[in-house]
């Protein structure tokens, strides 16, 4: 038990716990848009469900590290690239990310929305099981990272439920903020298109790092916070 005492051990922890909260934002916004489908009553719970099975399958993973592994041996090759298993998942998870943007940015804007709410019963477990497959898409990388920085098994588990637990709490205002705000609702999903495109890429051996990609997103929030602002400050010379 003297590695607990390594300051080392400590560092990593808190790197892969940021590094687990930084990987896990795509996820969460991608909980928080699915759970507002569902009626108010249940989107507190399926919130909670989802982070959990979250917790379970990323713990899942990180015990599998040699199927892990092996994800990334080549099956066949197309124009001298190998494609693994790995790149499969990623392509595919990519290519649902685009199709359930581009859906829900059409809904958002054109106003169906509503509509759809009401004629289609979105189901509890539907949501669960689309948060549950789309974790373990977004979780693959993460986890082979963690692989690669930490030497203890119970540190990255350590850093993954860390990480699910911060995110658990703020799935409830980062939904509450979503919901309230359309154009912040469109920049999310507008996130979550460019976050498939990535996966996409990544699948047919181009990675794109995904610092560019939250960059850019956080200085669009940043302009939309500002403009928020700003309307909001118009309203009482606007009432007058």
């Amino acid at each position: 038990m003297e590695w607990l005492l390594e300051p080392q051990l400590w560092a990593s922890l808190l790197t892969l716990t940021a590094l687990e909260i930084v990987l896990g934002i795509d996820n969460l916004l991608f909980i928080s848009l699915l759970t507002g489908k569902l009626p108010v009553s249940q989107q507190a719970n399926a919130r909670r469900t989802g982070l959990l099975l979250a917790v379970i399958s990323r713990l899942a993973l990180l015990a599998s590290i040699a199927w892990l592994v092996g994800l990334s041996e080549p099956l066949f090759s197309v124009a001298n690239h190998g494609v693994s298993l790995r790149d499969l998942i990623l392509f595919g998870g990519g290519l649902f990310l685009l199709a359930k943007g581009t859906t829900e940015i059409h809904s958002t804007v054109e106003g169906t929305e509503e509509s759809s709410k009401e004629t289609k019963a979105t189901s509890f477990w539907g949501v669960i099981l689309q948060i549950m497959l789309l974790d373990v898409i977004f979780s693959l990388d993460s986890v082979i990272t963690a692989v690669g920085m930490a030497k203890h098994l119970p540190v990255m588990a350590a850093a993954i439920v860390i990480a699910v637990i911060i995110m658990l709490f703020a799935s409830s205002p980062l939904s509450h903020f979503i919901e309230e705000h359309v154009s912040v609702k469109v920049l999310a999903l507008s996130f979550l298109i460019l976050v498939g495109l990535t996966l996409i890429a990544d699948g047919m051996g181009f990675h794109i790092p995904k610092g560019y990609l939250y960059f850019a997103i956080a200085f669009s929030v940043f302009v939309e916070i500002l403009n928020l602002r700003a309307a909001k400050r118009r309203k009482p010379s606007t009432a007058g």
